[in-house]
């Protein structure tokens, strides 16, 4: 039985509960500069809700294509202004990135986000031509998995410009979490857990490359390779990187987990 410490990042890794609060200033000193010379197009809705919202970053010059990139936080906590910066890597190499937030649970439950994720999915779709890539990191690693299921709803001309998926450190079976803690806000009941979990799902038709990192909890490596072995994905496992930092690699577009994402 999954405990709640099996789960637990921040006190496993130096400093962990700094990341956060670099991360928004990082973020948001980006967002910011790219704004000023016409890059960045933020706040754009992709429904109704308070959350459903999404920021897109352009490179310099015409976009090769679409990255979607969906943030973590077990579907709890945080929204895409901490995230922004991870977008530069992927500008550099000519590449749009859409980053949206989603309602986040109790408010939601898990079923409801990954509809929302799917609806930001085709939003930015039709913003950016050419093809599309989704990355996601952690409970984001989930959900972009969850697009390359067959019953999440997307558009068919949508679904078949993905060109990949690159679930970062991602929870692909939500069975264990029907014993934390946490599941007294993600209220997740054994069908939904079942249904919700990537793992448990068919294979997409589209690639699929699942990264963690080396020095990730055991369980994070597990949910990893579950998710590798069920869809008989490629997996790589980065050498000296736990799950915050693991993230560096989106920072320049020679790093193999940017090149990864764009399928280089």
């Amino acid at each position: 039985m999954s405990t709640d410490q099996d789960y637990n990042n921040v006190d496993f890794i130096p400093g962990g509960a700094d990341y956060p609060e670099r991360w928004l200033e990082e973020a948001t000193g980006f967002r910011e500069r790219e704004a000023a010379v016409g890059r960045a197009r933020l706040n754009v809705p992709y429904g109704a809700g308070e959350r459903q919202r999404l920021d897109l970053f352009h490179p310099a010059g015409k976009a090769e294509g679409l990255v979607v990139f969906v943030h973590g936080g077990y579907w709890l906590r945080f929204d895409r202004g901490y995230w922004s910066h991870f977008s530069a890597g992927l500008t550099a190499a000519g590449w749009a990135v859409a980053m949206p937030s989603y309602t986040l649970a109790p408010e939601a439950r898990i079923a409801e986000i990954t509809r929302e994720i799917a609806r930001a999915v085709q939003t930015a779709a039709g913003m950016v031509a050419g093809p599309i890539r989704l990355a996601g990191h952690s409970a984001g690693g989930h959900l972009v998995a969850r697009m390359g299921c067959a019953d999440v709803a997307l558009p068919s001309e949508v679904r078949a410009r993905i060109a990949g998926i690159v679930p970062i450190s991602p929870v692909s079976d939500l069975r264990p979490f029907l014993t934390l803690s946490m599941n007294e806000n993600l209220r997740l009941d054994p069908i939904e857990a079942a249904a919700e979990s990537p793992c448990l799902q068919g294979a997409p038709e589209m690639a699929v490359t699942v990264w963690v990192g080396a020095e990730e909890r055991p369980v994070f490596l597990d949910q990893a390779m579950w998710l590798a072995d069920a869809w008989d994905a490629t997996l790589r496992i980065d050498p000296g990187r736990h799950h915050f930092d693991i993230l560096d690699g989106m920072l320049a577009p020679e790093r193999p987990l940017a090149r990864s994402i764009l399928g280089l």
